[in-house]
């Protein structure tokens, strides 16, 4: 996949395979090969057998049996979702870990950034926002009335504030707060409220009745009348917004002091996502983050990836490529976890593929697992994380959160990512206030169709006039750019964000 494919019908991943993509619709009658031609139209992005099989044959891509033939299938045909038999997910109990360990990372071409010193220590930022935490749903009317007139009124008096966000969820109340699982929401918007992006300014909105209360929210000694504002403790409607506006613009005032200095590429966290995945995800765009992934820890970054069941069934892989055996079995931890997780929903990995992803070529969890993995590189893992927890090693880590781009966006924003690079093969618009998205597309298709959407098109990799290499260095240099202010994607110069979904496994009572 290191070389340029040009003119190419169709992309075989591996040598070992026995079936390959259609880089565009092909007709039926088309010859692919001395002895293979199509017999039937083959949609784009869709498998074409390269063999004749039986019923329980293997069906290979990626080196990797995705299934067993349901039946007999020529070569030359379509093969779909519905041919195939999912195979048993890999034993967590089998794996060897720290045998594909690779140091020898492609060097990165800048090593610094211009960001937000955090004055909390740790990862900086690289936007100046102002971040409004609340404890319950029940505020977030209020909030968003306040936030309107705050940002009419106070914002461009601080220019050197980027944006004014609350951080409403549908946490707080009418939940098992006690619950063992209701640590992750809790340790999430505990995290969350402390932010790189925020510059250590704490603002925080209660109730004053709800079960998540203010003290399991924030540190004792960040209790104070200056950090936090309680409605049932005020006279009315004007006298909340009143007292909003008036915290406010105390923490913008010292926000706006806030600036940019060169910083070593070690003070940046990254998050790596995919959603809207197609067939080309695995051979275009989720590769080039990888080579994006592997310059950067190169570098000395930090870079998240996520979703538990998009790499389930490769997660021997990544076992391979753990550090040490810490880390090791944390990784098998969190896959038990959620395959507990899911067994007790009655349902498997099985239930990821959307219609979306079949419609793009993806016949199972097998195939998305794949082309999900590869946006990490060939990094070692230094971390294994559980949904919202923060890092404390730098380098590549996983971070165990479900694969819903929106549950996932949220847990990312917690570990306190100051950037997201979102692979998409079907096109989303999805995007986070807290920290600006990238917007990487898998196919021409998508970048043609939402040019001011999309902002960097790996889909010239499957037509042959750009090389993973190319494009993983293209987006590199972007994600500096954008984390030291000199470039805004798409997604964030419309304010397109999505609601903030925190995981929340525990009961709701």
């Amino acid at each position: 996949m290191e070389e340029k494919m040009k003119g190419q019908l169709f992309i075989k991943v591996h040598e070992n395979d026995n079936v390959a993509i259609a880089v565009s619709e092909l007709k039926a009658d088309t010859k692919l090969t001395d002895d293979v031609t199509t017999l039937e139209n083959i949609p784009q992005g869709h498998k074409i057998a390269l063999k004749n099989f039986e019923a329980g044959d293997a069906i290979i891509r990626y080196n990797v049996t995705l299934g067993y033939a349901l039946q007999n299938i020529k070569k030359g045909s379509w093969i779909n979702e519905h041919m195939l038999q999912l195979p048993v997910p890999p034993s967590l109990d089998e794996m060897k870990y720290g045998i594909n360990i690779v140091n020898n990372l492609p060097k990165a071409p800048i090593r610094t950034f211009e960001g937000y010193k955090n004055p909390n220590g740790g990862f900086a930022g690289t936007r100046n926002i102002l971040g409004i935490s609340t404890t319950v749903q029940c505020v977030s009317g209020v909030l968003n009335v306040a936030i309107k007139k705050m940002k009419e009124h106070l914002l461009p008096k601080y220019p050197n504030v980027d944006d004014i966000v609350p951080i409403n969820h549908a946490y707080g109340c009418g939940v098992a707060i006690n619950a063992p699982d209701a640590v992750i929401p809790i340790r999430s918007l505990k995290n969350i409220a402390k932010h790189p992006n925020f510059g250590g300014e704490l603002m925080v909105v209660a109730l004053g009745c709800e079960k998540l209360t203010v003290e399991m929210l924030i540190d004792k000694a960040d209790i104070k009348p200056e950090n936090v504002i309680i409605l049932q403790e005020l006279a009315g409607f004007n006298a909340m917004i009143d007292k909003l506006m008036e915290m406010a613009e105390s923490k913008l005032k010292k926000l706006n002091e806030r600036k940019r200095e060169t910083l070593p590429l070690s003070d940046l966290l990254i998050g790596m996502q995919c959603g809207g995945s197609d067939a080309f995800s695995g051979v275009t765009a989720n590769p080039s983050a990888g080579y994006a992934t592997d310059m950067l820890v190169e570098a000395g970054a930090t870079v998240m990836f996520s979703e538990v069941t998009e790499v389930r069934d490769g997660v021997y892989i990544l076992a391979e490529r753990c550090k040490t055996e810490e880390v090791f079995k944390k990784l098998v931890s969190e896959m038990k976890w959620y395959d507990n997780y899911l067994e007790k929903g009655q349902v498997d990995r099985s239930a990821n593929p959307t219609p979306g992803n079949k419609k793009g070529g993806l016949s199972n969890i097998v195939e998305k697992a794949m082309g999900s993995i590869a946006k990490s590189g060939s990094s070692p893992i230094v971390e294994v994380l559980s949904p919202g927890e923060t890092p404390t090693k730098k380098g590549l880590i996983f971070a165990a959160t479900p694969a819903s781009d929106i549950v996932c966006g949220p847990s990312q924003l917690a570990s306190g990512i100051g950037l997201q690079v979102f692979m998409t093969g079907r096109g989303t618009p999805y995007g986070l206030a807290i920290s600006p998205v990238i917007k990487v597309s898998s196919r021409n298709n998508i970048k043609n169709l939402w040019s001011d959407l999309i902002d960097i098109n790996a889909g010239t990799i499957a037509t042959g006039e750009s090389t993973i290499q190319e494009v993983g260095t293209e987006l590199f240099n972007l994600i500096i750019d954008v984390a030291s202010g000199r470039a805004k994607p798409w997604a964030e110069q419309y304010e397109l964000h999505n609601d903030l979904c925190f995981f929340n496994p525990a009961p709701i009572t």
